[in-house]
């Protein structure tokens, strides 16, 4: 069996490095993308390196969907340079941004950033990279828990991961002749510097939402990227068009 390779959008930090680490334990080699700190980049790559296994980092900014043929070629490239491969097994759609604003206060410019990053910024870098996915091979799409529920503020960033999971029902349904697997993973508050870290860093925010969830406790990194490396993993083959919570079971 040929060695596998996936590709994680925003894997330099967060959710992103988590699963890069958690699926280098699982022996998979893995490409990381980056938009603009390549020293955290290269550090992941030492870490998964040191866990033994092949790892490059690429720069991409997934807001600039016209550098996506360009991307795709590079990572073709890439593929030849260090893998002698044309074709790679599992992407993970991870990279984003969080903005806090109310519906009311909501900027064109922050909705269109929200969108070109979190929408078409996925689907038009899924299109540029299904070329080179393997057949039965894994695409990973992450979501947020705000979309089964609402706390104010989120929006117009929660609208955007809506249409995501609506859209890997249809990309699961067109890649199933291939047998690609597409799934939607929902993480519920996670303590990473997303959204400028205020999970993690203000008191106030982590005890109430710790209090709405189930488990006791907001999530941590390890809660995301674990689960994720499971799902690509063979055993799962039959699961496909799901949206999978990991919230600890917030707001039940």
């Amino acid at each position: 069996m040929a060695q596998r390779i996936a590709i994680i959008t925003g894997g330099s930090r967060g959710l992103g490095k988590n699963t890069a680490l958690a699926m280098a334990r699982k022996g998979i080699d893995i490409i990381v993308t980056y938009r603009n700190k390549e020293s955290e980049a290269a550090s992941v790559v030492s870490e998964i390196q040191a866990l033994g296994r092949n790892a490059v980092a690429l720069q991409l900014d997934v807001e600039r969907s016209q550098d996506f043929p360009a991307f795709a070629e590079q990572v073709k490239g890439t593929l030849n340079q260090h893998w002698q491969r044309d074709s790679f097994d599992i992407l993970v759609n991870n990279a984003g941004i969080g903005i806090h604003a109310s519906l009311m206060e909501t900027t064109e410019a922050q909705f269109d950033q929200l969108f070109n990053i979190h929408l078409k910024g996925v689907f038009f870098l899924t299109q540029a990279l299904v070329p080179l996915l393997e057949d039965d091979s894994r695409v990973v799409n992450i979501s947020t828990g705000l979309t089964r529920f609402c706390i104010s503020g989120y929006g117009a960033y929660s609208a955007m991961k809506g249409a995501i999971e609506v859209y890997t029902r249809y990309l699961a349904k067109e890649l199933g002749s291939r047998g690609i697997r597409v799934n939607v993973v929902a993480p519920g508050a996670i303590e990473t510097d997303f959204g400028g870290g205020t999970v993690r860093d203000v008191s106030e925010v982590n005890d109430y939402l710790a209090a709405q969830t189930a488990l006791g406790r907001v999530g941590l990194p390890d809660d995301i990227g674990g689960m994720i490396a499971m799902l690509v993993e063979e055993e799962n083959g039959w699961v496909t068009a799901q949206r999978i919570e990991a919230s600890g079971g917030m707001f039940l």
